[in-house]
């Protein structure tokens, strides 16, 4: 058991279940999609992260080290990103058509684990933090990925179930209005705070 467990299991609770752009998809999907065709982005995030995870810790945390850039690239695509998602849920229609879409795919929301800077970031400071190379190199990037599955996969439902809970008080079309500018401008304050 890594001797840090403690340590490293608040800091994945703390960073996954708080807000961010995964989590404010979850509940804007989870409240006008439904818990079944969200399942595409709960697994999405779940298998996404915890591969990003992986790559990290074989060695991808050093390509940042060494090129810079190449986070700061990936920074900057996530955001044009996630504001074409905002966009995409600010101006959403609500029509019995619209009800029937997938709001995100698997593959969209796997790849975008990668751009996403709140993800990146924290991978980074979990595998530099946890993982350290040498004889218990192995059995700590095991408990750091196990980690990653476990936590996005339990934060991104949570999050999902939160807006299915929250459709409840949904009784006209003027409130799911409301809620899908919140989720629209949650995601762009979301954005901001990783250039603050």
């Amino acid at each position: 058991m890594h001797p840090e467990i403690l340590s490293m299991a608040l800091f994945w609770i703390v960073a996954a279940y708080t807000p961010g752009p995964n989590n404010v998809i979850a509940s804007y999907s989870g409240f006008n999609f439904g818990i079944k065709k969200t399942l595409p982005h709960i697994f999405g995030v779940a298998l996404g992260f915890t591969f990003l995870i992986f790559l990290l810790t074989i060695g991808l945390v050093n390509v940042f080290k060494i090129f810079p850039v190449i986070q700061v690239s990936l920074k900057y695509l996530g955001s044009m990103f996630l504001i074409y998602l905002a966009y995409k849920i600010y101006f959403s229609k609500i029509d019995s058509e619209k009800k029937n879409e997938n709001p995100v795919k698997f593959i969209e929301t796997f790849l975008f684990q990668f751009l996403n800077p709140k993800g990146v970031l924290i991978g980074i400071i979990i595998v530099s933090t946890y993982v350290e190379h040498g004889e218990n190199y192995f059995k700590y990037a095991t408990q750091v990925i196990f980690f990653a599955f476990l936590v996005s996969l339990s934060s991104i439902t949570f999050w999902t179930f939160v807006g299915k809970y929250l459709r409840k008080f949904a009784t006209n079309e003027k409130f799911i209005k409301y809620f899908n500018c919140v989720m629209s401008l949650l995601l762009i304050l979301s954005i901001i705070t990783f250039y603050i």
